[in-house]
């Protein structure tokens, strides 16, 4: 967890009196990147020159690119602020973790300005307040105060887009609430000025080279993939893979209710590039979120794009908020404490009528990070909140592989839920998209069932994923190949 260093506190004033003058002045100049102006316009100039970049198809609708210091990452932020260089952006929006402070939500800079040893780029200070007001996330100054992943961004915009303003964005804890808020307020602000989004990310930090090459390959795939569902698996659980995270959510959802999207991957490298040790690297990649529709705004009714082997399998749009999630989840846990003390189930004493949808869905229960046991229904069969509760039951009684959980585990144990989709039947293999789908394989009277969770957390590429699924039925591995039945599902993942 992210804390405030102590000597942050010092800089709480610094910021108060930044905003009260209107301008943030830079903190990390001399280090990051060069104090003189005029050398460090040389050296941006320098980084577009050299770059060039393969131009997307489609309209780019917001840039990945990473935050260290321009002698290890610049020649990555080059290879993306190429890309829209000169273009008629009126604001960038620059979304940036906070490496600092441990806070919930987004805070978004107000009014003002950013300095740079370029001069100041100037505040939308009407969009900022659009997507304050859409949002309802508040200010926080001491979330700005020291954070690099922002300030880094600013002098690339000042040379590539000299005319667009900015609304400078510091997002705290990776939580999917604050991604769809942002996502959703962005695509509003689509629609009445010409906007480009700048996610802010590294990649994997200080492992050896060739483990960070992997690592980095594994993210960069789901990144390019689109697979959002394995991207915030990989976010909440705060994995060594994308610092700024959140960011890129943010980001790809945005463009996902924009229109069918694209993501382009314009490069990668680590931090050996400037000098560093090969033993202790930092990734850092660039890529370009596009989308195929032309217009300046508008929400798609509808999920993001298929992948480019064939058309997108049309999906149910069924949703959980984060409140919906939280009670389902108190549900389990109420529901085991009953069940663990007396044998009892108890009414769920919810009235909310999405939970009274049939659904299928999942319980697995994990003890020190370990599995400890996983029941559930395939079909919506019944009610949600019967769902969950007899799930909850079962995983806890019913699960073969383990002895049933003792009342004095329950404090031990930690609870996951997965609802599902309803399961739709494919003809075409390649439509599967590891982090996205959960697969059931069937045939000669046997069934087996893996969830999306599943195949991201061992790494699984397509093949891989059909191969266990068949397996987990009884199959031949290769039974998909010779007449077994693929149905694919998506799953709606929280956990406590």
């Amino acid at each position: 967890m992210r804390t405030i260093l102590p000597f942050v506190s010092l800089f709480v004033l610094f910021a108060g009196l930044a905003l009260a003058q209107g301008v943030r002045k830079p903190v990390w100049a001399g280090q990051f990147y060069d104090a003189d102006g005029t050398r460090l316009g040389r050296q941006i100039e320098g980084f577009l020159a050299a770059a060039s970049p393969a131009r997307p198809a489609g309209t780019i609708r917001a840039l990945i690119v990473p935050h260290a210091g321009y002698d290890y990452s610049g020649r990555m932020a080059g290879l993306g602020y190429k890309l829209v260089q000169g273009s008629d952006y009126e604001t960038v929006v620059i979304l940036g973790p906070s490496h600092r402070v441990d806070f919930r939500g987004a805070s978004i800079w107000p009014d003002g300005a950013f300095a740079t040893p370029l001069g100041e780029a100037a505040v939308d200070s009407e969009a900022a307040r659009e997507l304050a007001k859409a949002t309802g996330f508040r200010f926080v100054p001491e979330a700005h105060a020291q954070e690099h992943s922002v300030e880094v961004q600013v002098p690339f915009i000042q040379k590539a887009l000299p005319k667009a303003r900015i609304v400078p964005i510091v997002l705290g804890r990776p939580e999917e609430s604050t991604m769809r808020a942002l996502a959703a307020a962005l695509a509003g602000l689509a629609k009445t000025r010409k906007i480009l989004v700048v996610a802010s990310t590294d990649m994997s930090h200080f492992l050896p080279q060739k483990d960070a090459a992997a690592a980095d390959a594994a993210t960069i795939a789901l990144v390019s993939g689109r697979k959002t569902s394995a991207l915030l698996r990989l976010v909440e659980r705060g994995e060594n893979a994308l610092c700024g995270g959140a960011g890129v959510l943010a980001a790809l959802y945005y463009a996902e209710r924009i229109g069918p999207s694209a993501v382009d991957i314009l490069g990668r490298s680590d931090s050996t590039e400037g000098g560093g040790p090969d033993d202790r690297v930092v990734g850092y990649f660039a890529a370009a979120v596009t989308t195929a529709s032309e217009a300046a705004g508008g929400e798609s009714a509808g999920p993001a794009a298929g992948p480019v082997s064939g058309p997108r399998i049309a999906e149910d749009e069924f949703s959980l908020s984060a409140g919906e999630k939280k009670d389902l989840l108190a549900l389990a846990r109420r529901t085991l404490l009953s069940f663990l003390r007396d044998g009892t189930i108890p009414p769920h004493g919810l009235t909310n009528p999405r939970f009274e949808e049939p659904r299928g869905a999942f319980v697995t229960l994990t003890k020190n990070g370990e599995l400890r046991g996983c029941i559930g229904y395939i079909e919506a069969v019944m009610p949600l909140v019967d769902t969950v509760q007899r799930c909850a039951v079962h995983a806890a009684s019913e699960d073969p592989r383990f002895p049933p959980v003792a009342a004095r585990e329950l404090k031990d144990l930690a609870i996951e839920i997965s609802v599902l989709t309803t399961p739709r039947r494919i003809d075409d293999p390649k439509l599967v998209e590891v982090g996205r789908h959960g697969l059931i394989m069937s045939r000669d009277g046997r069934r087996g069932l893996l969830l999306p969770q599943v195949a991201v957390e061992y790494r699984w590429g397509r093949e891989e994923f059909l191969d266990q699924t068949c397996r987990k039925a009884g199959l031949p591995a290769d039974a998909w190949k010779k007449g077994a039945t693929i149905e694919v599902f998506e799953a709606i993942v929280f956990h406590e």
